[in-house]
């Protein structure tokens, strides 16, 4: 893998999609080419449920969904053999990508960008994991191993991950 990877990771009800959402475009007007990998525990379709034309609930093991303006391959896997997240990484094209970001996948030994908010009770991976390289989070914490980022200030975070890219590169090319 030659592609800057940086992880996206937190508790389920964080707010992992909102800041990419959010994030996902504010990289990409600073003019970053980003590819995504988003980590599901939940079955999932392309299609709108009242197409029945089109489903993609189909038995063949690969399934390529093409459009005039996008494509999607989807690999059906035996129940329960989920595949790695490296696996998924080989399979993007990561030529022309800046960075991919990763979506899940906390517990992975990758370089990640950990979302915290404390209301939820959950406690901080980046007290057991020193691949999290920043905490955001909507308020003030202490004592933390990390820098601490404003998970409302999108700006700042596309700030902290352009300062990360030249290092999360030369990771990368040792992989």
């Amino acid at each position: 893998m030659q592609t800057p990877v940086l992880g996206i990771a937190a508790f389920s009800g964080t707010g992992k999609t909102t800041l990419l959402k959010q994030l996902i475009p504010c990289l990409a007007a600073d003019g970053l080419t980003l590819g995504l990998v988003k980590h599901t525990h939940h079955r999932f379709r392309l299609d709108a449920p009242d197409e029945t034309r089109h489903r993609l609930d189909l038995p063949a093991p690969q399934v390529l969904v093409a459009s005039p303006r996008r494509s999607a391959l989807l690999r059906h896997h035996p129940s329960g053999a989920e595949q790695s997240l490296w696996d998924h990484l080989r399979r993007l094209d990561g030529q022309g990508l800046d960075l991919i970001l990763v979506e899940g996948y906390k517990r992975m030994p990758l370089p990640k960008l950990e979302l915290h908010r404390p209301i939820l009770g959950q406690p901080l991976l980046c007290r057991e994991d020193a691949e999290v390289l920043a905490v955001a989070s909507d308020v003030a914490l202490e004592r933390l191993p990390v820098p601490l980022l404003d998970l409302n200030d999108i700006r700042a975070i596309a700030g902290f991950i352009h300062g990360q890219l030249s290092w999360l590169g030369e990771l990368a090319r040792r992989i």
